[in-house]
């Protein structure tokens, strides 16, 4: 049976599937819709999307779409380690700015779902990282967003790993919190 983790913010849920192995190596159902739906998952999948990062200490978001595109993410990892972060962006929310972070590995076998509304990012932790995420939207660059990964409003706790950040151009220059306008609102 799939174990489900409910984090602090509303609608991010932490999976970890059941995996079954023996002398040939193992098998697993990584993803099973009756399990969302039995937690109140309401996003339809459309898309995967696969990133690869060489770097530890690679640096992807904080980002998100605008509505009409806005994604519920659903991210494991197929290979190494990362510091995965959603951070609530619904103007409006008991929790509004405030983040949580989860590691997520390919040995932990786990998987966070980071629903609409919420920015997310992560940290590579080990060299050759591949993330494998499903994606309740198509991908819009006219609706794409990104607030700083380390912006001292939002004080992420990102692990200490011993390296510089590794980002894109992107990144390096995206939006600080007290200025970027949410388009997601608060519907308690």
């Amino acid at each position: 049976m799939t174990q489900v983790h409910h984090h602090e913010l509303s609608g991010v849920i932490e999976f970890t599937p059941p995996k079954y192995g023996d002398h040939r190596g193992f098998f697993s159902e990584v993803f099973k819709q009756s399990v969302l739906d039995a937690e109140g998952v309401e996003a339809r999948w459309v898309q995967d999307n696969q990133s690869f990062s060489a770097a530890p200490g690679t640096i992807r978001g904080l980002h998100l779409q605008a509505p009409p595109f806005a994604q519920a993410k659903l991210v494991r990892v197929l290979r190494g380690a990362i510091f995965d972060v959603a951070v609530d962006i619904r103007r409006g929310s008991p929790t509004y700015g405030k983040w949580v972070g989860v590691e997520l590995s390919a040995e932990k076998w786990n998987q966070l779902l980071v629903p609409a509304g919420y920015a997310h990012g992560f940290m590579t932790l080990v060299p050759d990282c591949e993330i494998l995420y499903k994606v309740s939207a198509k991908y819009s660059k006219d609706s794409e967003m990104a607030i700083r990964w380390d912006d001292p409003d939002l004080a992420i706790a990102w692990p200490d790993i011993g390296v510089e950040p590794v980002l894109s151009e992107k990144d390096a220059v995206a939006t600080p919190f007290a200025e970027f306008n949410t388009p997601f609102f608060y519907q308690g």
